[in-house]
């Protein structure tokens, strides 16, 4: 049976060293197997992949495409705090909150975090299955096109 390690390397996924804290606060916390990733922007090397405002600026596909960003940036971070012996194989994913930076008018808030969503389940496969928020908002840090954070659940 494939792992999520073969997974990745068949979709091309690096997991990149995640980039520390812009701020006071942790990028990632696990409380009693309760994996809590602060949101990630559409980051790749230290740049800023994309900024604007959907429906105005950047277009719904290019957006998508940074939302599968923000969640490879995530299952970094969650891989990061994953004790010896235990592997993304171990990994449900709970909950996903999106934020897409929306010109006024702009309602396709879904199809743009579904981007996140659809790698979580490419790379995790049923265990990448969760709730989810698709919020528009006025402005994201750093001008930036989308935000997502993620909720997920170390198992046996």
């Amino acid at each position: 049976m494939p792992t999520i390690a073969d997974r990745l390397t068949e979709l091309g996924i690096n997991l990149p060293t995640p980039a520390p804290a812009a701020g006071n606060y942790l990028p990632v916390v696990m409380v009693d197997g309760w994996i809590h990733v602060a949101g990630q922007l559409p980051m790749v090397a230290g740049q800023l992949t994309a900024t604007g405002h959907v429906g105005r600026d950047l277009e719904v596909e290019a957006a998508y495409q940074a939302a599968r960003t923000c969640a490879v940036n995530g299952l970094a971070l969650i891989q990061s705090v994953l004790p010896p012996g235990r592997t993304l194989d171990h990994v449900r994913m709970v909950r996903v909150g999106g934020f897409v930076a929306s010109a006024p008018g702009f309602t396709a808030q879904p199809k743009v975090i579904n981007g996140a969503s659809d790698l979580l389940v490419e790379v995790l496969g049923e265990r990448g299955r969760h709730a989810r928020a698709a919020v528009g908002v006025a402005e994201l840090p750093m001008g930036a096109a989308v935000e997502v954070e993620f909720v997920a659940k170390l198992e046996d």
